[in-house]
């Protein structure tokens, strides 16, 4: 994740509307206990972190670039989708097999990474959100793999289209729901390679930095306190945020200067940021992110 995902600004205001197309009601009927909650989040706000947070693929990136060997045991298995059928759990779900499919692309796992986009599409259909998914094109990437690497770039615009479609039927809380899977797929890969990797700084960094990506996110969960599918999720992440806590990051400022670069003038940025983060830091985020990610995936 780019260090994982904002000026902050929230829009509050109540989501009702009395004529409401036949396409847009069954999509609203399938929003279960994730629309109990009336408050609308700003889309410019979810759309800034989710700027900001990492992409599945530069993770996958940083991992693989350690020397870490794929391991499809990190992952939450395909075949789980048929478990979750509360809204709630399939966007949480569908963010965290976004995440996994990322990592199986990095590593040129092509078959397992068919198996993702199939369990991907099936929790689309069921959030009604199918029309951003093209099965026709999985089915020539189940006939051709080489193929897989444009057609993952192809998933990773239509979860953006999926975004500002959330975003435009004002339910931004399935947005944040995808954000908040992603980010503890990313976080419990993260963790548990780290451990395996006890040398490596950039792994434990990016850990570490994820300290400020954690407070926007409970920032986005706080406004649905009260929630009660949100509620429990909120508290874990407040568990979470104990962990973190412990982890020092300073900013130094440094004057910016000018480069020649292969002929071409750029600007260096000379400010740097510290991260204090131990072993013991990381095991215990580790610990209770791993906590989060099993309630979310049984």
């Amino acid at each position: 994740m780019k260090i994982l995902l904002y000026s902050i600004s929230f829009l509050l205001c109540l989501a009702c509307s009395t004529n409401r197309k036949p396409e847009e009601s069954a999509f609203l009927n399938t929003l279960d206990s994730a629309q109990q909650t009336k408050i609308i989040v700003d889309p410019e706000l979810v759309g800034g972190i989710l700027g900001q947070i990492p992409s599945p693929l530069e993770i996958s990136a940083l991992l693989k670039a350690s020397g870490t060997k794929y391991n499809n045991k990190f992952l939450n298995a395909p075949e789980n989708h048929g478990k979750y059928s509360t809204s709630y759990k399939q966007a949480l779900n569908l963010g965290i097999y976004g995440t996994d499919l990322g990592y199986t692309n990095i590593y040129e796992q092509n078959l397992d990474g068919i198996k993702y986009l199939g369990a991907i599409k099936l929790l689309a259909e069921n959030l009604s959100l199918g029309q951003f998914f093209d099965i026709e094109t999985i089915g020539r990437l189940a006939a051709n793999s080489n193929n897989l690497d444009s057609l993952l770039l192809l998933t990773t615009q239509n979860f953006n289209s999926i975004n500002n479609h959330l975003q435009s039927q004002n339910r931004a809380n399935l947005s944040v729901l995808l954000l908040i899977g992603g980010w503890v797929e990313a976080m419990d890969i993260t963790c548990q390679v780290a451990n395996l990797d006890l040398s490596n700084k950039q792994l434990h960094e990016t850990i570490g930095s994820q300290k400020i990506i954690l407070e926007q996110i409970m920032l986005l969960l706080s406004f649905y306190k009260g929630d009660t599918t949100l509620d429990p999720l909120l508290a874990d992440f407040q568990e979470l945020k104990l962990a973190f806590d412990k982890i020092n990051i300073t900013y130094t400022y440094g004057a910016s200067t000018m480069e020649i670069v292969d002929g071409v003038a750029v600007i260096k940025d000379n400010s740097t940021t510290t991260i204090l983060i131990t072993q013991a830091d990381i095991e215990d985020i580790g610990n209770k992110t791993s906590v989060i990610r099993n309630k979310i995936i049984s």
